[in-house]
Protein backbone atom coordinates (compact mmCIF):
# COMPACT_ATOMS: atom_id res chain seq x y z
CA UNK A 1 0.00 0.00 0.00
CA UNK A 2 1.40 3.52 -1.07
CA UNK A 3 0.09 6.33 1.51
CA UNK A 4 0.56 9.75 1.61
CA UNK A 5 -0.05 11.73 5.23
CA UNK A 6 -0.02 16.26 5.57
CA UNK A 7 0.85 17.18 9.23
CA UNK A 8 3.12 14.01 10.00
CA UNK A 9 5.62 15.31 12.23
CA UNK A 10 3.26 15.79 15.76
CA UNK A 11 -0.01 14.63 17.06
CA UNK A 12 -2.38 12.34 15.98
CA UNK A 13 -0.30 12.49 12.27
CA UNK A 14 2.82 11.21 13.87
CA UNK A 15 1.15 8.33 15.95
CA UNK A 16 -1.00 8.00 12.54
CA UNK A 17 2.42 6.92 10.51
CA UNK A 18 3.38 4.58 12.75
CA UNK A 19 0.68 2.32 12.94
CA UNK A 20 0.64 2.18 9.03
CA UNK A 21 4.43 2.33 9.03
CA UNK A 22 3.93 -1.23 11.29
CA UNK A 23 1.68 -2.29 8.96
CA UNK A 24 3.80 -2.11 5.99
CA UNK A 25 2.63 0.82 4.15
CA UNK A 26 5.03 2.73 2.11
CA UNK A 27 4.48 5.96 3.68
CA UNK A 28 5.16 9.78 1.95
CA UNK A 29 5.39 12.25 4.80
CA UNK A 30 4.26 15.48 3.32
CA UNK A 31 5.77 18.33 5.80
CA UNK A 32 6.49 22.08 6.49
CA UNK A 33 9.72 21.57 7.83
CA UNK A 34 11.76 18.61 5.93
CA UNK A 35 14.40 18.34 8.38
CA UNK A 36 11.94 17.19 11.10
CA UNK A 37 10.09 15.03 8.30
CA UNK A 38 13.40 13.09 7.61
CA UNK A 39 14.38 12.69 11.42
CA UNK A 40 10.81 11.10 11.79
CA UNK A 41 11.41 8.99 8.51
CA UNK A 42 14.54 7.61 10.06
CA UNK A 43 13.47 7.22 13.51
CA UNK A 44 9.83 5.58 11.72
CA UNK A 45 12.10 2.98 9.61
CA UNK A 46 14.14 2.38 13.11
CA UNK A 47 10.90 1.37 15.57
CA UNK A 48 9.17 -0.69 12.55
CA UNK A 49 12.11 -1.82 10.09
CA UNK A 50 9.86 -0.17 7.79
CA UNK A 51 12.77 1.02 4.72
CA UNK A 52 9.62 2.89 2.44
CA UNK A 53 9.16 5.64 4.56
CA UNK A 54 10.30 9.46 3.03
CA UNK A 55 9.85 12.70 3.63
CA UNK A 56 8.61 15.54 1.26
CA UNK A 57 8.41 19.56 1.54
CA UNK A 58 4.47 20.52 1.80
CA UNK A 59 3.71 23.88 2.55
CA UNK A 60 -0.22 23.57 2.81
CA UNK A 61 -0.14 26.95 2.75
CA UNK A 62 1.33 27.96 0.26
CA UNK A 63 -0.15 26.70 -3.16
CA UNK A 64 2.95 27.13 -5.02
CA UNK A 65 4.49 24.35 -2.32
CA UNK A 66 1.85 22.22 -2.65
CA UNK A 67 1.86 21.93 -6.67
CA UNK A 68 5.57 21.44 -6.29
CA UNK A 69 4.87 18.49 -3.80
CA UNK A 70 1.94 16.95 -6.33
CA UNK A 71 4.73 17.06 -9.06
CA UNK A 72 7.11 15.32 -7.45
CA UNK A 73 5.13 12.23 -6.13
CA UNK A 74 4.00 11.98 -9.71
CA UNK A 75 7.45 11.98 -10.80
CA UNK A 76 7.74 9.09 -8.48
CA UNK A 77 4.70 7.22 -7.73
CA UNK A 78 2.49 5.12 -10.35
CA UNK A 79 -0.50 4.88 -8.16
CA UNK A 80 -1.44 6.01 -4.47
CA UNK A 81 -3.95 3.78 -2.67
CA UNK A 82 -4.76 6.24 0.74
CA UNK A 83 -4.34 10.01 0.73
CA UNK A 84 -4.72 10.86 4.52
CA UNK A 85 -5.38 14.69 4.57
CA UNK A 86 -4.76 15.30 8.03
CA UNK A 87 -2.86 18.38 8.88
CA UNK A 88 -4.62 21.51 10.20
CA UNK A 89 -4.65 24.50 12.56
CA UNK A 90 -6.24 27.08 14.65
CA UNK A 91 -4.98 30.75 14.34
CA UNK A 92 -5.86 32.96 17.18
CA UNK A 93 -5.74 36.27 15.02
CA UNK A 94 -6.72 36.75 11.30
CA UNK A 95 -3.72 35.96 9.46
CA UNK A 96 -3.27 35.75 5.06
CA UNK A 97 -1.17 33.05 3.76
CA UNK A 98 1.32 33.87 0.86
CA UNK A 99 -1.59 34.07 -1.54
CA UNK A 100 -4.07 35.92 0.42
CA UNK A 101 -6.40 33.48 1.96
CA UNK A 102 -7.15 33.04 5.18
CA UNK A 103 -4.73 30.74 7.41
CA UNK A 104 -7.52 28.41 8.89
CA UNK A 105 -9.01 28.11 5.62
CA UNK A 106 -5.86 28.24 3.46
CA UNK A 107 -4.38 25.33 5.77
CA UNK A 108 -7.64 23.16 6.38
CA UNK A 109 -8.97 23.21 3.50
CA UNK A 110 -7.78 25.05 -0.08
CA UNK A 111 -4.08 22.73 0.42
CA UNK A 112 -5.52 19.94 1.24
CA UNK A 113 -8.20 20.34 -2.00
CA UNK A 114 -5.95 21.25 -4.93
CA UNK A 115 -3.42 18.30 -3.04
CA UNK A 116 -6.01 15.90 -3.74
CA UNK A 117 -6.52 17.68 -7.34
CA UNK A 118 -3.32 17.65 -8.54
CA UNK A 119 -2.52 13.73 -7.05
CA UNK A 120 -6.15 12.59 -8.67
CA UNK A 121 -4.44 10.83 -11.65
CA UNK A 122 -2.40 8.85 -9.03
CA UNK A 123 -5.48 8.40 -7.19
CA UNK A 124 -7.28 6.73 -9.91
CA UNK A 125 -5.06 3.96 -10.83
CA UNK A 126 -4.92 3.28 -7.42
CA UNK A 127 -8.44 2.90 -6.22
CA UNK A 128 -7.59 5.28 -3.55
CA UNK A 129 -9.33 6.15 -0.28
CA UNK A 130 -8.84 9.47 0.50
CA UNK A 131 -9.11 10.25 4.25
CA UNK A 132 -10.00 14.18 5.65
CA UNK A 133 -9.67 14.99 9.36
CA UNK A 134 -12.75 16.55 10.62
CA UNK A 135 -13.74 17.22 13.93
CA UNK A 136 -17.06 17.67 15.72
CA UNK A 137 -16.73 21.04 15.76
CA UNK A 138 -17.89 21.47 12.34
CA UNK A 139 -21.19 21.48 13.68
CA UNK A 140 -20.61 25.22 14.68
CA UNK A 141 -19.85 25.96 11.41
CA UNK A 142 -21.77 28.39 9.63
CA UNK A 143 -20.25 29.69 6.86
CA UNK A 144 -20.82 32.87 5.23
CA UNK A 145 -20.12 32.38 1.19
CA UNK A 146 -19.18 36.16 0.94
CA UNK A 147 -17.25 36.19 3.04
CA UNK A 148 -15.08 32.95 3.42
CA UNK A 149 -11.81 34.87 4.39
CA UNK A 150 -12.96 35.99 7.64
CA UNK A 151 -12.21 39.92 6.32
CA UNK A 152 -15.35 41.41 7.80
CA UNK A 153 -15.73 39.18 10.44
CA UNK A 154 -13.06 36.42 12.37
CA UNK A 155 -12.90 34.32 14.98
CA UNK A 156 -10.52 31.49 15.30
CA UNK A 157 -13.25 29.21 16.59
CA UNK A 158 -15.64 30.40 13.92
CA UNK A 159 -12.86 29.55 10.68
CA UNK A 160 -11.92 26.22 12.47
CA UNK A 161 -15.40 25.19 12.45
CA UNK A 162 -16.45 26.48 9.13
CA UNK A 163 -13.39 24.54 7.99
CA UNK A 164 -13.82 21.32 9.29
CA UNK A 165 -17.56 21.57 7.69
CA UNK A 166 -15.71 22.29 4.51
CA UNK A 167 -13.75 18.78 5.59
CA UNK A 168 -17.38 17.17 5.34
CA UNK A 169 -18.19 18.35 2.32
CA UNK A 170 -15.22 17.92 0.28
CA UNK A 171 -15.77 14.16 1.73
CA UNK A 172 -19.09 13.91 0.07
CA UNK A 173 -18.01 15.56 -3.29
CA UNK A 174 -15.16 13.75 -3.90
CA UNK A 175 -17.39 10.41 -3.07
CA UNK A 176 -20.23 11.45 -5.46
CA UNK A 177 -17.75 12.63 -8.54
CA UNK A 178 -14.96 10.10 -8.34
CA UNK A 179 -17.41 7.07 -7.16
CA UNK A 180 -17.77 5.64 -10.56
CA UNK A 181 -13.83 5.86 -11.36
CA UNK A 182 -13.01 3.58 -7.85
CA UNK A 183 -12.23 5.86 -5.20
CA UNK A 184 -14.26 6.57 -1.81
CA UNK A 185 -13.74 9.11 0.76
CA UNK A 186 -14.10 9.31 4.44
CA UNK A 187 -14.19 12.36 7.14
CA UNK A 188 -13.67 11.72 10.43
CA UNK A 189 -13.69 13.07 14.80
CA UNK A 190 -10.11 11.95 16.06
CA UNK A 191 -11.40 13.41 19.40
CA UNK A 192 -10.04 15.90 21.39
CA UNK A 193 -6.39 15.05 21.71
CA UNK A 194 -3.78 16.42 23.68
CA UNK A 195 -1.20 17.78 21.32
CA UNK A 196 -0.09 20.77 20.70
CA UNK A 197 -3.42 21.96 18.90
CA UNK A 198 -4.62 25.58 20.45
CA UNK A 199 -1.41 26.74 20.88
CA UNK A 200 -1.64 30.66 20.70
CA UNK A 201 -5.15 30.80 21.80
CA UNK A 202 -5.48 32.98 24.92
CA UNK A 203 -8.43 34.34 26.96
CA UNK A 204 -11.25 32.26 27.69
CA UNK A 205 -10.33 30.06 24.78
CA UNK A 206 -6.79 28.55 26.08
CA UNK A 207 -8.97 28.54 29.76
CA UNK A 208 -11.67 26.15 28.28
CA UNK A 209 -8.79 24.21 26.56
CA UNK A 210 -6.45 23.87 29.76
CA UNK A 211 -9.82 22.91 31.81
CA UNK A 212 -10.41 20.17 29.24
CA UNK A 213 -6.56 18.96 29.05
CA UNK A 214 -7.66 16.41 31.75
CA UNK A 215 -10.13 14.81 29.91
CA UNK A 216 -8.11 14.29 26.59
CA UNK A 217 -7.18 11.01 24.93
CA UNK A 218 -3.64 10.60 23.82
CA UNK A 219 -2.39 10.52 20.08
CA UNK A 220 -2.54 7.44 19.77
CA UNK A 221 -6.44 7.15 20.55
CA UNK A 222 -6.99 9.72 18.27
CA UNK A 223 -5.42 7.82 15.54
CA UNK A 224 -7.42 4.78 15.79
CA UNK A 225 -10.39 6.01 13.60
CA UNK A 226 -7.79 7.22 10.83
CA UNK A 227 -5.62 3.57 10.83
CA UNK A 228 -9.32 2.02 11.11
CA UNK A 229 -10.25 4.05 8.18
CA UNK A 230 -7.05 3.35 6.18
CA UNK A 231 -7.07 -0.08 6.83
CA UNK A 232 -10.26 -2.03 7.09
CA UNK A 233 -11.42 -3.69 4.00
CA UNK A 234 -14.87 -3.20 3.68
CA UNK A 235 -16.25 0.39 3.72
CA UNK A 236 -16.57 1.15 -0.03
CA UNK A 237 -20.75 1.16 1.18
CA UNK A 238 -19.69 3.66 3.71
CA UNK A 239 -18.09 6.03 1.10
CA UNK A 240 -18.93 10.14 1.83
CA UNK A 241 -19.67 8.93 5.69
CA UNK A 242 -18.57 10.79 8.37
CA UNK A 243 -17.01 8.56 11.34
CA UNK A 244 -15.77 8.27 14.78
CA UNK A 245 -14.79 6.49 17.27
CA UNK A 246 -14.24 4.25 14.43
CA UNK A 247 -18.09 3.48 13.43
CA UNK A 248 -20.37 6.22 11.12
CA UNK A 249 -22.61 8.94 13.18
CA UNK A 250 -25.18 11.53 11.26
CA UNK A 251 -22.98 15.19 11.15
CA UNK A 252 -25.07 18.42 11.41
CA UNK A 253 -27.54 19.25 8.81
CA UNK A 254 -25.60 21.74 7.36
CA UNK A 255 -23.19 18.70 6.17
CA UNK A 256 -25.17 17.43 4.07
CA UNK A 257 -26.18 20.55 2.35
CA UNK A 258 -25.80 19.65 -1.31
CA UNK A 259 -26.28 23.12 -2.77
CA UNK A 260 -23.47 24.69 -0.04
CA UNK A 261 -20.65 21.73 -0.85
CA UNK A 262 -21.37 22.75 -5.09
CA UNK A 263 -20.60 25.65 -4.29
CA UNK A 264 -17.48 25.26 -2.09
CA UNK A 265 -16.31 22.74 -4.46
CA UNK A 266 -16.49 25.04 -7.34
CA UNK A 267 -15.57 28.07 -5.63
CA UNK A 268 -12.10 25.96 -4.59
CA UNK A 269 -11.47 25.26 -8.36
CA UNK A 270 -11.64 29.37 -8.86
CA UNK A 271 -9.09 30.26 -6.05
CA UNK A 272 -6.50 27.29 -7.18
CA UNK A 273 -6.51 28.46 -10.48
CA UNK A 274 -6.46 32.33 -9.72
CA UNK A 275 -2.58 32.61 -9.23
CA UNK A 276 -1.48 30.63 -12.44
Amino acid sequence: MTTIITGATSGIGKATSYELAKKGHALYLLVRDVVKGDELAKQLSRQTGNREIYSVKCDLSDLYSVRTAAEKLKSRLFAVNVLINNAGGIFPQRRTSKDGFEMTFAVNHLGHFLLTQQLMPLLIKGQARIINVSSEAHRVGRPNFNDLQGKESYSAWKAYGNAKLYNIWFTKSIADKFGDKGLTAFALHPGVVNSGFGTGLSGFSRLLLSLARPFMISPEKGAETTVYLATQATLHTKSGGYFKKKKPVKPSADANNVAYREKLWQLSELLITRDL
